[in-house]
């Protein structure tokens, strides 16, 4: 299959690798040009280092010219940060063609950004956008083209915009994700299985003092203590809550899942956290104010599913005080400034408005 992979960043370089692995032919696209130039002399390969060994990935293209990376391509893949979305979706809207499927892994309603952009740029093609609620991979660059993959995913729920394309969408994304992927409905229900806003603000927040005083930190071993965990279990409630009062069903995919040894496998599989504590990849310095936890997953993610649980009639306080207080460190109201149903265009729709939109997409 033809994949473009958009983006430089651990998800981007783990995607393009592992499906060269695969034997897909894999376009990456991303907008640094000296990078783009290096890469090239250097072969444009990907060193893919996982529990096998090492392994050497050829890609078909490396380029910066978004046109020529998604031509012909079946299915698009995009795991760069939320904050980057509104600018690549607006580069990416023209080129877009019949059949073809736009891939987030997770986007916090992300889909919606891309399908939008491309409806206001006219472009009418029939396109499926979809989004997953993780990272396929847990991953880390260790060098300027070589990643290292800790973990693959078991599972990925995966919602599809408009969901009447989701039986085709569901089988082109299946083709590079084999047996991983479960449908979850439509788009929004995608958005809400996104895990970063429910595991990420609880560490970033809680562990502000140690990351502010330590040199390096690993968030996830030193600053997943007990009673955090028992603060993302109650902060996954609300967001479990919130799929409930929309008439999503079951499963939600809970986090506690994914910190169990047994039982039912969440989307990494059982002992996940283990293997990426393990590693030592994140073992690092964090800059409190910048780090992508704070930035996408606090100031994006949380006050998407504030403003998600006010259209459901949920009451959330935990994702609001996690949004207040994370705001006043940064120094910044991200009730004003982060991702809500009004600021992407969708406020003035109630349940009904909205689930005709996900379901039939924009008109033509």
């Amino acid at each position: 299959m033809r994949i473009a992979v958009l983006g430089g960043g651990n998800g981007s370089f783990a995607a393009a690798g592992d499906f060269a692995l695969q034997g897909h032919h894999v376009r990456l696209w991303r907008r640094d040009a000296p990078m783009v130039a290096q890469h090239r002399a250097a072969g444009s390969r990907i060193i893919v280092k996982d529990a096998q060994g090492r392994h050497d990935a050829q890609l078909e293209l490396v380029t910066t010219d978004i046109a020529e990376a998604v031509a012909d391509a079946q299915l698009i893949l995009c795991p760069a940060p939320a904050f980057a979305q509104h600018d690549i979706a607006h580069a990416l809207a023209p080129h877009l063609a019949d059949g073809q499927v736009v891939y987030l892994p997770p986007a916090t309603f992300g889909s919606m950004i891309f399908a939008k952009a491309a409806y206001n740029a006219g472009n009418r093609a029939d396109v499926s956008f979809a989004e997953t609620g993780t990272l396929p991979w847990l991953t880390r660059k260790h060098g300027p083209f070589e990643v290292a993959i800790t973990i693959r995913a078991k599972r990925l729920p995966t919602g599809v915009f408009p969901y009447r394309n989701a039986f085709h969408a569901l089988t082109v994304i299946s083709k590079a994700f084999p047996d991983a992927i479960e449908p979850c409905g439509d788009a929004l229900s995608g958005a809400l299985m996104n895990a970063g806003p429910i595991i990420h603000p609880p560490l970033i927040v809680m562990n502000a003092g140690a990351i502010e005083h330590f040199e390096r930190w690993d968030i996830h071993k030193e600053g997943t203590q007990a009673s955090i965990r028992r603060v993302t279990d109650a902060l996954d409630a609300e967001r479990i809550k919130v799929r409930e009062a929309l008439g999503y069903g079951p499963p939600h995919f809970p986090l506690a899942h994914h910190y169990a040894s047994e039982g039912e496998q969440w989307m990494y599989g059982r002992g996940s956290h283990d293997r990426l504590t393990d590693s030592g990849d994140w073992r690092e310095r964090l800059v409190l104010i910048e780090h992508r936890y704070m930035r996408e997953d606090l100031r994006v993610g949380l006050s998407f599913l504030i403003s998600v649980a006010q259209l459901a009639g949920v009451e959330t306080p935990l994702a609001k005080a996690f949004l207040a207080i994370g705001g006043a460190i940064c120094g910044e109201d991200f009730s004003r400034s982060g991702r809500t149903l009004a600021s992407l265009s969708f406020g003035g729709l109630d349940k009904t408005a909205l689930q005709t939109l996900l379901h039939e997409g924009f008109q033509k």
